[in-house]
């Protein structure tokens, strides 16, 4: 799989490469700097982009600009955002358009290398990865919304799918059976006036696209 890298911290920018490298991916191309962001990605029109937020000159959110204006120039180029910190903003304007291939993490969780090496192995397949921390954030923050109608059960269900986790994983997470899974996850549709799908990263889609068009 082929990488490119946008990370103003050298130490971290360096782990990314060392990290990717180690587990047998090409790193095409390492910046540090928001304007060279999307020439590097035109160039090298990698398999998966990982960009931080914020980013030189001005560090505020070069970065997902640049990753917003690659998806407009290569669309469906996979890219994976690391954040310092959960800012919602930042995640609904990436995941608000519903499309396939992204993902958003805290930095923190690059530490936890086999979590980070399956989000971007399941972000650069057409999936979607959205920290743990980012989402307990965006369904506390819901307020007088369908969400409210979910019971605690469908609440964790929820959370799950939009982590980007399958039936099977789900269903071991909560020690539940799959086919119980599969009756909360039509109920979570139901309540939230989605379509009932159950096929792959579309339902997680959907339900993160929910997310972040509901109004705070």
């Amino acid at each position: 799989m082929r990488v490119v890298i946008a990370e103003d911290n050298a130490l971290l920018r360096e782990g990314l490469v060392l990290l990717l490298t180690s587990a047998g991916h090409e790193v095409a191309a390492v910046v540090g700097s928001g304007p060279e962001v999307l020439p590097a990605l035109l160039e090298h029109r990698p398999d998966v982009a990982v960009l931080d937020v914020r980013m030189p000159p001005g560090f505020r959110d070069e970065g997902l600009r640049a990753a917003l204006d690659a998806r407009r120039e290569i669309p469906g180029l996979p890219v994976l955002v690391l954040s310092q910190y959960v800012e919602e903003s930042y995640a609904a304007e990436l995941l608000g358009a519903g499309s396939s291939g992204v993902g958003y993490l805290l930095k923190d969780r690059v530490g936890r290398v086999d979590e980070f090496l399956d989000a971007l192995e399941r972000v650069a397949g057409g999936g979607t990865a959205l920290d743990p921390e980012v989402v307990t954030e965006l369904l506390v923050r819901r307020r007088d919304t369908p969400l409210d109608s979910l019971t605690p059960r469908e609440r964790e269900v929820l959370k799950l799918m939009a982590e980007g986790h399958d039936n099977a994983t789900i269903a071991k997470t909560l020690v539940v059976t799959e086919r119980a899974v599969s009756k909360h996850i039509g109920n979570v549709f139901l309540k939230l006036g989605l379509p009932p799908s159950d096929s792959g990263h579309r339902r997680v889609l959907a339900v993160l696209a929910y997310l972040a068009h509901t109004p705070q």
